[in-house]
């Protein structure tokens, strides 16, 4: 289920990447939220993988 989250963050990422270019106001956000989007998309996979592991010192 985080897999299809995170291909629907990246993809929608990326669209609001090239939407940034054809807008004609608000780029900077617009493109600043495809910035957030791809980096929640790669942050999701790598935090998950982490849940329910304990460091053993």
């Amino acid at each position: 289920m985080m897999f299809i989250i995170s291909l629907i963050l990246f993809i929608g990422g990326l669209f609001l990447f090239g939407v940034a270019f054809m807008v004609t106001s608000f780029q900077g956000l617009v493109f600043t939220a495809g910035i957030i989007a791809v980096c929640l998309a790669m942050a999701i996979p790598m935090f998950r993988s982490q849940w329910g592991k304990e460091k053993i010192h």
